[in-house]
């Protein structure tokens, strides 16, 4: 996916990407697909916070996995980086302001 994302799309894959462990995983899978397991080991956390941040991930469109059988008959789950390549620039946000959802939208008064 590139610059095609709404508004609420590229809110979804900046928030994903604004998390180190997020990052690191990104940075990781860029150089291999890996299943969890492998993965959990390589960067040092556990597997039940490093499969919150791949579903954060995969919902935002970063990431994709899929399920595998190894030959001892464990399942396996791989994931790797998608291709994406969006650029950042004042237009391509007044772009994406007028695609946000109500949903979106901040609520509440701001504060001074």
């Amino acid at each position: 996916m590139t610059d095609d994302r709404t508004g609420d799309q590229l809110l979804q894959m900046l928030s994903a990407l604004a998390n180190p462990h997020r990052l690191r995983i990104l940075a990781a899978l860029r150089k291999r697909e890996s299943y969890v397991s492998e993965l959990a080991r390589e960067l040092g956390i556990g597997r039940p916070l490093l499969h919150m941040h791949l579903q954060v991930l995969e919902k935002a469109g970063l990431v994709v996995g899929r399920h595998e059988i190894s030959e001892d008959g464990k399942a396996l789950r791989f994931f790797r980086v998608t291709d994406f390549d969006e650029h950042l620039t004042p237009e391509r946000v007044t772009a994406a302001a007028k695609t946000l959802s109500a949903d979106s939208e901040p609520t509440g008064k701001a504060k001074k």
